[in-house]
């Protein structure tokens, strides 16, 4: 801690207060705000998916070239994500978030103005990073502002506004394609993020643990924290002594013999579940084009798949407490894989009812959304203390490798086989993170009273 010369007081231990105290209506209007940001992430991270089909109709150009574009997206949140990290650590996490919905909203938005594939690259990278950048900050917030004991449930709220998001954009690209096109979705998709930001500037706060690392802060802390229902004074010295004993491990801990087999399981699934997750992101609305489908139809498949993911990571949380993680997220394993394997024999056609087709595709969803969401809680259930930030970090870089060869698996599975080959192949991903789940030794135990394990208590400790 940096010495400021200041007369020590009274010694408060930020987060000690945070994990312990109560949840106020403050606390929780960070947590909706915090909620939105990733609802407009979840909107735009999939509105290229939606919109797709037309744009490929109006440029003439193949599926195939787009393989590209999607993949340079993907590795921008990857990039994203690292860059907001340390940029959350650096200037804090309100203005990270900030920066990084600013970001993402401009350049989608501009993306309304393009002409070809080179301009929609630039601009879809560095939209992608700020999409990448604005998750790990926005849920930092809502973990920092919520009581360990509402934790877990605080921080699955948010990430399940990512299919949220992509749900609503689905609605959205319903009613704006059809009529007015592709490049007023993106206008939209642009334009109230960025109203949001401005919002986010006068209404957001910023982190307590982020502001107890900074004295010449701690008035604004004080502030802060008289706002959860107690009063401190600016004199006192803030202290943060969980964060204190948290230090960096090399990755090599993580194939320790303590640690390889769930190494190799969480990085199995983590890769597989997520390339089947963005086979549908960025390749579902193209695929049932193909086929013959209106735009809107083609839409409402994704948006009934991310409609299943709200609903599915909801039940996934709970069917964990209620039985351990590995029997739940086995069952969510593989009901993915058999409902991908049903949609591969309902028939895709472009007359008559798509009831079955729509609904399957939300069942689907539920299962893959559910395995992915709770897997982060698994993944910190996994590593002690010391490796946990490591073991996570590692998981995701490595589930992130996984979205990236989906742009390109995904134009070559369509160019193969159609529908077909596209739903065998994601059947065939969720087979193997079946046996990857399995593979992972040090599951998350049931609920089963009161001093039971928390299967969400240190999901944010990274």
């Amino acid at each position: 801690m940096v010495d400021t010369g200041r007369t020590r007081g009274t010694v408060v231990d930020v987060g000690h207060v945070l994990d312990t105290g109560s949840w106020s209506g403050f606390q929780k209007t960070v947590l909706l705000f915090s909620a939105l940001t990733v609802v407009f992430d979840g909107f735009d991270n999939q509105v290229l998916g939606f919109a797709l089909p037309a744009i490929i109709k109006e440029w003439g150009v193949a599926r195939s070239d787009f393989a590209p574009i999607l993949a340079i997206g993907l590795v921008g949140m990857t990039i994203g994500t690292a860059v907001a990290g340390m940029l959350g650590d650096r200037i804090g996490r309100r203005n990270a978030l900030i920066a990084s919905v600013f970001l993402f909203g401009v350049m989608t938005a501009a993306i309304s103005t393009v002409h070809g594939l080179t301009g929609l690259g630039i601009l879809r990278f560095f939209a992608a990073m700020g999409l990448g950048g604005a998750i790990p900050n926005a849920t930092t917030l809502a973990a920092e502002y919520t009581p360990l004991r509402r934790r877990p449930w605080a921080v699955t709220l948010t990430m399940v506004c990512v299919p949220l998001g992509g749900m609503v954009g689905g609605m959205v690209a319903s009613r704006i394609l059809p009529g007015i096109g592709w490049r007023a979705l993106f206008a939209v998709g642009g334009l109230v993020p960025v109203i949001l930001g401005v919002v986010l500037i006068f209404a957001l706060p910023e982190s307590p643990r982020y502001l107890a690392r900074h004295p010449r802060r701690y008035p604004e802390l004080a502030r802060i924290l008289s706002r959860f229902g107690k009063s401190y004074s600016a004199d006192s010295d803030f202290v943060d002594r969980t964060e204190q004993h948290m230090a960096r491990t090399p990755i090599s801990a993580l194939f320790g013999a303590g640690h390889l087999r769930d190494t190799v399981g969480l990085w199995g699934a983590f890769f597989s579940c997520l390339i089947s997750v963005y086979m549908v992101f960025s390749w579902l609305p193209t695929m049932l084009s193909s086929e013959g489908l209106d735009l809107a139809t083609a839409g409402s498949g994704l948006t009934a798949y991310n409609f299943g993911g709200v609903l599915g990571a909801l039940g996934g949380a709970w069917l964990i407490s209620y039985m351990g993680s590995r029997p739940a997220m086995l069952i969510m394993a593989a009901g993915g894989a058999v409902s991908a394997l049903v949609l591969r024999y309902i028939p895709i056609v472009p007359e008559g009812s798509h009831f079955v087709l729509i609904l399957m595709l939300g069942v689907h969803g539920a299962f893959v959304n559910a395995a992915q969401t709770t897997m982060y809680a698994l993944v910190a259930h996994v590593y002690p203390t010391d490796v946990r930030a490591t073991g996570a970090g590692a998981a995701t870089a490595v589930g992130r490798a996984g979205s990236v060869l989906s742009s390109f698996v995904g134009a070559w599975v369509l160019n193969l086989g159609g529908g077909h080959a596209y739903f065998i192949f994601i059947t065939v991903m969720m087979v193997l993170t079946f046996v990857a789940l399995a593979i992972v030794h040090r599951h998350i135990p049931k609920l089963t009273g009161v001093g039971a394990v928390d299967p969400g208590q240190d999901m944010t400790a990274h």
